[in-house]
Order: structure tokens, then C-alpha cells, then sequence
């Protein structure tokens, strides 16, 4: 009779779980696309304070 009185598992850890999972991909994916699109951007920076350090050392 034991069997015939189990109730399911809660599973609203699994969900939860789930959720946060979720939103950690969708965060990584926003930050990846951000990198992606200031990248040129932060290349030329990167090209000018190399410009830069030439004109001073020589």
C-alpha cells in the first residue's frame, strides 16, 4: 500500500537549476557578443598606444 501513497518528487530544484543555468548562458552569450563587437574598436587603441611608446622610447 506504501507504493499507492508515494507522491512525486518536487522537482522545483531541477527548476530553479534549470533557470539559473539559463540566464548564465544568456549573460556569457551577451558579454561574447559585446567583446565581439568593441574588438576593432580595442584593437585600434592597442595599435595607437603601440604608436605611442615607439614615438617616446626612440
Amino acid at each position: 500500500m506504501k507504493a499507492a501513497q508515494e507522491q512525486p518528487k518536487d522537482k522545483f530544484w531541477l527548476y530553479v537549476g534549470f533557470t539559473l543555468f539559463l540566464l548564465l548562458v544568456g549573460i556569457v552569450l551577451v558579454k561574447q557578443s559585446e567583446n565581439d563587437k568593441y574588438a576593432p574598436i580595442k584593437q585600434q587603441l592597442d595599435e595607437e598606444n603601440a604608436q605611442m611608446n615607439i614615438r617616446v622610447l626612440n
